[in-house]
């Protein structure tokens, strides 16, 4: 049996364990559990990213589809280091960094600006040993680079971190409307296999602050899925502190809505392909579609300034990826075609344009960022 379906049926075994004498379990304690186990997590014991062919990788980011995506995020980097007063030394941070092609291009882009690459000290929050390693080859000959486990163990002082693809694997909390009122979905057991069941009725005061959140709760019809990120409130009030602390910015890229929205959008990949979700804990990425209007209202309630959330395409539009891919066609006329599949991928509203958002959260009264 592969190394993985072994992890898979351990971690299994060790949830039907903890089911059984607790009880069912919320979807994020699941995620947490196949995410991020010591031993079996996914992504504590997988290499995720790439193509299956090439990497044995179970999806692929915008920094894997074309260099443009870094490029243009490294010279925003370069802007916003300029905005916090061009620092002698600066924290370029990335979260959930991948396989570090993100990071390598935007230091290749930011070669035309020597005093910030002189200044940039960079950082790289990873918890998965694979993908360090890898991180760590493809960056070997860059000076001033570390990593670290979390945001919380960056070393102070102004920064400008990115994050392409992070908040989507924040565990989430599920709800369903149901025909008697709101009951949350649950993890359980059904003839020995992990299996989704409800639990107790909730009022939708307890799941929404706001009014107009209550209101569209009340309102939704049965079958409908509500769900939220419990972690992601402490998250930004990490990033707040830091940004209070020192000028700063953070740059998040990730699919999801700007709104209150209704749906189920857990899912489960693996070799580029949709599964269940609960067939094989570990073995496969989950993943949920990012609220950038909850992410927005925490940031703004935090003393955050919040530019955006805009859509990929507008955004990569506005730091000049077209004219990025003419330079690159004329250097290169043999990958034309190339290069112009990459940026129909990367901008088109029927790809990632539309459906991925950008947002970035800075300290206040930093000029306007770039992009927005």
């Amino acid at each position: 049996m592969p190394a993985v379906q072994e992890r898979a049926g351990v971690l299994r075994e060790r949830l039907l364990a903890r089911i059984s004498a607790a009880g069912p379990i919320s979807v994020a304690d699941y995620m947490r559990a196949a995410l991020y186990d010591p031993e079996c997590g996914y992504y504590i014991a997988q290499a995720p990213i790439g193509a299956p062919q090439k990497t044995g990788g179970d999806f692929v980011t915008a920094p894997e589809i074309s260099q443009m995506f870094g490029e243009l995020l490294g010279l925003w980097s370069v802007q916003s280091w300029a905005d916090v007063g061009a620092p002698q030394e600066i924290v370029l941070g990335e979260l959930g960094p991948g396989r570090g092609v993100l990071m390598q291009d935007a230091l290749w882009a930011c070669r035309v600006a020597p005093q910030f690459r002189s200044a940039a000290r960079v950082h790289l929050v990873e918890v998965n040993p694979i993908l360090k390693a890898a991180q760590m080859e493809r960056l070997k000959d860059v000076p001033h680079v570390a990593w670290n486990a979390s945001l919380q163990e960056l070393p102070a002082g102004p920064c400008v971190i990115l994050a392409n693809e992070f908040l989507d694997c924040m565990p989430i909390r599920q709800f369903v409307r149901a025909p008697d009122g709101w009951r949350e979905r649950l993890v359980g057991a059904a003839e020995g296999q992990l299996a989704f069941g409800l639990g107790a009725v909730v009022k939708p005061t307890q799941l929404a602050a706001s009014a107009a959140g209550r209101a569209a709760l009340e309102k939704a019809p049965e079958g409908a899925v509500y769900e939220f990120a419990p972690e992601l409130a402490g998250f930004i009030d990490a990033l707040a502190a830091r940004l209070h602390a020192a000028p700063g910015r953070a740059l998040f890229v990730d699919y999801g809505g700007d709104g209150l929205e209704f749906g189920d959008t857990l899912q489960a990949l693996r070799r580029h392909k949709k599964c269940d979700a609960l067939a094989e804990p570990g073995a496969a990425d989950l993943t949920a579609h990012v609220d950038f209007r909850a992410l927005s209202d925490l940031a703004r309630a935090a003393g955050l300034d919040v530019a955006g959330p805009a859509t990929q395409s507008a955004f990569l539009r506005a730091l000049g990826v077209e004219a990025r891919a003419q330079t690159l066609q004329s250097a290169n006329p043999h990958r034309k075609d190339e290069i112009d599949k990459a940026l129909h991928r990367l901008t088109a509203p029927n790809q990632m344009g539309d459906l991925f958002k950008v947002i970035c959260l800075s300290s206040p009264g930093l000029p306007p960022a770039a992009g927005f």
